[in-house]
């Protein structure tokens, strides 16, 4: 019997290695899953990539395991906010590396990693420090940059429902990264609001079907305001 339910986000996260690559759903705050990020940072795994929208907001969630010098690398595209104290810290001190990616380009690189691609071109970046010494190449009287896939080791998204064998359904913003990630890694565990009995959901709804999801764990809806500071319910 496929049965995906984990009993803790520990055992979930048990297997995370140091060195990983770690694909990590969320926008700003919008279906960032905080439980799976301090999970990992109670495993303690060390010396990661992490890959994400942003590097961080106020001191929770990523910007906790960020502080917590877990992270040897961090790819995303917009790595200064308001709140991105922790980040500005360790990048100034070279304690972080960071590889800034278009957020086009950074989707496209995960999805690419999740169907198969080898490598694609894309003009975003041609012609600036972004594109660095990659290859270029003219196609249609177009310029564009030679783009390689990121694929995870491991992938941490928060989902809205799920059943036993992994499938998972979305809430509205909270989708964002989500579907790719899975696609894009190993290993993916992701949190669910609610565990629906198998069948009940709708197949057209499905987002993230099981085949890309290895882990589920159940937990409590908590609010959530903008900084990535939690409030009451």
């Amino acid at each position: 019997m496929i049965d995906k339910i984990a009993s803790s986000i520990a055992e979930a996260l048990a297997d995370v290695r140091d060195g990983s690559t770690v694909l990590i759903g969320g926008f700003g705050t919008a279906g960032i899953p905080g439980e799976l990020i301090d999970g990992l940072i109670a495993q303690g795994a060390k010396d990661l990539t992490v890959v994400n929208n942003n590097a961080g907001n106020g001191d929770t969630g990523l910007a906790a395991l960020l502080k917590a010098g877990r992270v040897r690398k961090i790819i995303c595209s917009f790595p200064r906010q308001a709140d991105s104290f922790v980040f500005d810290e360790l990048y100034r001190s070279k304690k972080l590396e960071l590889e800034l990616v278009p957020q086009g380009n950074l989707a496209e690189r995960i999805r690419a990693a999740g169907a198969g691609i080898g490598a694609f071109f894309c003009p975003t970046g041609y012609g600036t420090q972004l594109a660095g010494d990659r290859e270029t190449r003219e196609i249609g009287g177009k310029q564009y940059v030679l783009e390689f896939p990121i694929h995870g080791d491991v992938a941490l998204i928060k989902a809205e429902r799920g059943d036993r064998w992994g499938n998972l359904t979305y809430r509205k913003a909270a989708r964002n990264f989500g579907p790719v990630m899975a696609m894009a890694s190993k290993k993916t565990v992701a949190t669910v609001h609610e565990i629906a009995e198998l069948g009940t959901l709708d197949p057209e709804a499905i987002v993230t079907p099981g085949i890309f999801v290895h882990q589920v764990v159940k937990i409590d809806r908590v609010a959530t305001q903008a900084g990535g500071f939690k409030k009451a319910a």
